[in-house]
C-alpha cells in the first residue's frame, strides 16, 4: 500500500493552484558534478535530509510559521550526531507522515546504515556531523544565501568527501 503525500494540504484552493502552475514553469537547471578523486573506503560521508529533524534538545523547526504563511518555510538547518537515534530527534515536517522515521530514522536519515558501511569497510567513516533542512521552501533564497554556505562550511571543516541528499 502506497500513500499519498499533499504537499499543498495547508493551503488554500486558489494558492494550491498557483503553486502547482509555479512549479511546472521551473527552468531545468544543471547538476553540479565533482569526480571522487579516492577510493570509497577512505572517504569521510556526511548526510543531508529535507525531513525537519532536529535534536530534542534544539530549537524545533518553524511550523507554526508556515502554518500562518503557507508561502513561508523554515530555512535554518539542524546538526545531527552520527550517534543520534530515533530516541534522540524530532520531526518538524507539515508534508509528510513522520509516524515511519520515528519508528526508524534510517527511511529518511540512514545514520545507523551509514555507521554499518563504516565498520564494514565499505567507506572510510561517517562524518561526526549529519544535517537536516525543511524540504518546504517556495523562496530558496535563504537556504542558498545563508544556509547552504553555513552547512558547506561545516562540512569543509570535518574533511567530508562525500554528502549523500536524503530528500523527503
Amino acid at each position: 500500500m502506497t500513500s499519498q503525500i499533499d504537499s499543498y494540504r495547508f493551503i488554500s484552493r486558489s494558492t494550491r493552484h498557483i503553486m502547482k502552475s509555479w512549479v511546472k514553469r521551473e527552468p531545468a537547471r544543471d547538476i553540479p558534478w565533482t569526480p571522487l578523486n579516492k577510493s570509497l573506503d577512505q572517504c569521510t560521508v556526511a548526510l543531508i535530509s529535507s525531513a525537519g529533524i532536529a535534536l530534542k534538545e534544539d530549537q524545533p523547526f518553524d511550523q507554526e510559521g508556515e502554518r500562518q504563511n503557507p508561502w513561508w518555510g523554515d530555512p535554518s538547518f539542524r546538526i545531527i550526531p552520527r550517534e543520534a537515534t530515533e530516541e534522540d530527534v524530532r520531526f518538524y515536517h507539515l508534508h509528510v507522515d513522520t509516524g515511519y522515521a520515528q519508528e526508524d530514522i534510517n527511511c529518511v536519515f540512514p545514520l545507523s546504515l551509514l555507521q554499518q558501511m563504516a565498520k564494514s569497510g565499505e567507506i572510510g567513516q561517517s562524518a561526526p556531523s549529519h544535517y537536516s533542512i525543511m524540504g518546504y521552501l517556495l523562496d530558496e533564497t535563504e537556504l542558498l544565501q545563508e544556509t547552504a554556505p553555513a552547512i558547506v562550511d561545516r562540512l569543509l571543516d570535518e574533511e567530508v568527501d562525500i554528502v549523500l541528499l536524503v530528500p523527503v
